[in-house]
């Protein structure tokens, strides 16, 4: 326990030879178990001679970044010791998940989560086996790796998240490793610019480490191929300072890390301090390292004759094991670090060794904000009645849907503006969207230069929307939640679909997650999507794809939800539900443009309740069989749908309609393919079995067809929605050319209705002349006819 107490002494202390020869040496045992978990079923300690019966029989991970990630791992160690830091790491290089696991094996964290992986050579050896093995855990840093927030198998998202993660979290640093290959996709590209959004006084720091080892897959990489001087500019010109540390001799190395390490740290602290004691939150240049090594270091120099380290072939297994000398050759790489003089006889790293490393929630991989629902609090909420439109009679008035929602996001900000928990995120789309109300609250955040003439600009707004980049935004608002707080994404349903990777990959998180006992549930990420597919009369055919919904729809359906709610009241309640909700990816399709009102407050809480359910004021099937089963979801459709309906009555009165609307629309489902959906009997009984359905659907109508494909009326389902027709034209033409208007459902209905013989013909015509009618309108005057532009609902 003595020695313990003299080696912390030391490591708060100056930089000295023992101390980096110590830290070298941990760095050694990080190497030795990140390579043995790429080879090993047995033999951890290597104490008899390899033989190819120990060796897995298929080898599959990463090396080339593995030994420059331990490097960063051991001084953010000794930085955090020193500095009595809060910090986690982001690993952005993607693969190479061994290192992560290697360090929190050693630190002690992976033990604790794990039992059975135990710090002894018996748990060596099934930390080893586990590695990218079946029934094991990934190659890459995935929810299974404590400590990690950040998921390695897609690249780009690691400074996002980053920051996200500091967002109104004063007292932490983020390091980020960001690998070189990663550099030079577009979302890290534009990460760097997220320091104009941080703020000195009320949120942490980002410390971004750019690992320079030369190569990707197959290919040097850009930024290690141009000058020192160009790479100087680029950083400063995006507002860093960075700090180099280049070579491959480990102990000189050692050293230039340490050095930057301190002189970064203290910066933070400095920038920290002052904008904290005097309130002066202008934007700062914050460090950075840059870190240039050998890929694959302290690896195999060559094998076959072939370069292998500081090369491209070092970047996955630098040793096959398909030769006969490979086995000399793994033998030899895996005795240069000496594992006897890191480990004890019963393989237990030695107590100096593992006296460097930080202890309890210090550790990184103990850290509370790597597991971010440790620290989740309940956000503050009004009741959302309060909010409540006005309805006195179905439709009877306009109103617009987002413009409501926004007084109650308003709120919510109020709400929790002490606690800094809550931020809106959305690409400089908040105003379009309608939810202007927020900025009687707050503003939007921005460090970079102001203007006179600037609009709800500052430093500590609580609305992320000043940043053109679906990519930020998504990332921000992940890494926010991951951490432990609260917030939602308001796009252009168009445009979401620039980050339906990103959605994709936190949705595997979550299901992941959810079983991993000692993973806590964190906020539900929450995504509204507006400016949609059914108004573009002035964006056109680019802003047109409603197929976000397709794509979620695929998801783990434990994890996703879609909501389509058809009115403001309807959308206040299914908001209150999503922002209450845990590990959910929740998606909400709503309108911003003036459109009938439809439910009461209280209407519309049964019927989200519900998710789905029977519109009796619309339906005139009560107490007898329907003839025909209008059903419908989205806004527009259900305008469209009712509309149709109302012809109907009028033309047709004999005809029994039963009016359905949904808002959940996994409701279509089967109950035994997702927890929200109806058993048989329930959908049966609100659809029959034998009746005609006219599905209005405010998406591709093959997704109604996938949904309910298992039902038994799946062949009495017909289904309209968008068909990418439309570009420039009127609301109404829009879904004219779609096939999801008034005059073409009438029409539908007709011909589903055998039973009605001829009688239907002339209201088939009434409805083609309309549609005549309507093009030569829209041609002429440019408006929709006032007949549709100005409709009630009528029974």
């Amino acid at each position: 326990m003595e020695d313990v107490k003299t080696t912390v002494c030391e490591e708060k202390g100056p930089i000295t030879d023992e101390l980096l020869t110590k830290m070298n040496a941990y760095w050694r045992a990080a190497n030795y178990l990140s390579a043995g978990q790429l080879y090993l079923l047995e033999n951890p300690l290597l104490k008899k001679p390899l033989t190819m019966d120990m060796i897995k029989k298929k080898i599959v991970g990463h090396w080339g970044t593995v030994p420059g990630q331990n490097f960063v791992y051991v001084h953010l160690n000794r930085a955090i010791k020193r500095y009595d830091l809060d910090m986690i790491l982001l690993s952005g290089p993607g693969h190479g998940g061994n290192f992560y696991v290697a360090n929190t094996y050693l630190e002690g964290s992976y033990s604790e989560i794990y039992p059975n992986i135990s710090e002894d050579e018996e748990g060596m050896q099934k930390l080893f086996k586990q590695f990218s093995f079946p029934g094991g855990v990934p190659s890459h840093c995935a929810p299974e790796t404590p400590g990690s927030i950040n998921e390695g198998g897609e690249l780009g998202y690691s400074i996002a998240h980053a920051f996200g993660a500091v967002f109104d979290n004063p007292d932490l640093i983020a390091a980020v490793t960001v690998g070189d290959g990663e550099a030079e996709t577009g979302p890290l590209a534009t990460s760097w610019q997220s320091n104009k959004f941080l703020n000195p006084k009320t949120d942490g720091a980002v410390l971004p480490i750019l690992h320079l080892n030369g190569y990707k897959i197959a290919n040097p990489t850009i930024l290690s191929r141009i000058s020192h001087e160009e790479l100087v500019k680029y950083f400063e010109g995006m507002g860093w300072k960075p700090y180099f540390v280049e070579g491959s001799d480990p102990m000189d190395m050692h050293r230039k890390m340490a050095e930057a390490m301190d002189s970064v740290i203290e910066e933070i602290k400095a920038i920290q301090k002052h904008a904290r004691e005097t309130g002066d939150t202008t934007r700062p240049v914050w460090p950075m390292i840059v870190l240039r090594t050998p890929k694959g270091w302290t690896g195999p120099d060559y094998v076959n004759g072939d370069k292998v380290e500081d090369y491209w072939r070092a970047h996955q297994v630098p040793v096959m094991m398909d030769h006969d000398d490979h086995l000399e050759i793994l033998t030899k790489w895996l005795k240069s670090y000496h594992a006897e003089e890191l480990f004890d006889e019963n393989g237990k790293l030695i107590p100096e060794l593992k006296a460097l490393a930080p202890t309890g929630n210090a550790r990184i991989g103990a850290n509370p904000h790597g597991n971010g629902g440790l620290l989740l609090r309940d956000l503050r909420l009004p009741d959302f009645r309060k909010y409540a439109f006005d309805v006195t009679a179905p439709g009877e008035k306009d109103g617009q849907d987002m413009t409501e929602l926004g007084k109650f996001v308003r709120d919510i900000i109020k709400l929790n503006k002490e606690s800094r928990n809550f931020r809106v995120f959305g690409p400089d789309e908040t105003n379009s969207n309608r939810l202007n109300a927020v900025f009687d609250e707050t503003n939007r955040v921005w460090n970079a230069d102001t203007l006179d003439i600037d609009d709800a600009l500052n430093a500590d707004g609580r609305v992320m929307d000043s940043m053109l980049s679906e990519h930020m935004c998504e990332g921000w608002l992940e890494g926010y939640l991951l951490t432990g707080r609260h917030g939602f994404f308001a796009s252009y349903e168009a445009f979401i679909r620039i980050i339906d990777s990103m959605v994709a990959q936190h949705a595997k998180w979550l299901k992941v997650c959810n079983q991993l006992p000692w993973r806590e549930e964190i906020a539900s990420l929450n995504l509204l999507l507006s400016s949609n597919v059914w108004q573009q009369d002035h964006n056109g055919f680019t802003h047109q794809d409603p197929g976000f919904m397709d794509h979620i729809a695929n998801k783990k359906a434990d994890v996703v939800r879609l909501y389509l709610p058809p009115d403001a009241n309807c959308l206040l309640s299914t908001f209150d539900h999503c922002v209450r909700s845990r590990n959910y990816v929740n998606v909400i399709v709503a309108s911003k443009h003036p459109r009938p009102q439809w439910l009461t407050m209280e209407q519309a809480v049964k019927h989200c309740t519900q998710g789905i359910s029977i519109w009796d004021w619309a339906s005139n099937d009560q107490g007898q069989e329907p003839d025909i089963i209008f059903a419908c979801a989205g806004e527009t459709p259900t305008l469209e749908a009712l509309a149709a309906v109302s012809i109907l009555n009028k033309e047709l009165p004999e005809v029994k309609i039963r009016f359905i609307n949904v808002v959940d629309l996994f409701k279509l489902q089967p109950a035994s393919e997702h927890p929200h959906g109806l058993s048989h009997a329930e959908y049966d009984m609100l659809f029959t079995t034998d009746k005609p359905v006219i599905f209005n659907f405010h998406g591709y109508p093959t997704l109604i067809h996938e949904l309910t494909y298992r039902r038994h009326n799946n062949r009495l389902m017909h289904v309209r929605g968008y068909q990418e027709e439309g570009t420039i034209t009127t609301p109404f033409d829009m879904r004219v050319q779609n096939n999801i208007d008034r005059f073409h459902l009438v029409q539908d209905a007709l011909k589903y209705l055998p039973q009605l013989g001829n009688r239907g013909a002339y209201l088939y015509q009434r409805m083609s002349d309309k549609l005549v009618e309507h093009k030569q309108y829209i041609h002429e005057v440019g408006l929709d006819l006032p007949e549709v532009a100005d409709w009630k609902w009528e029974k």
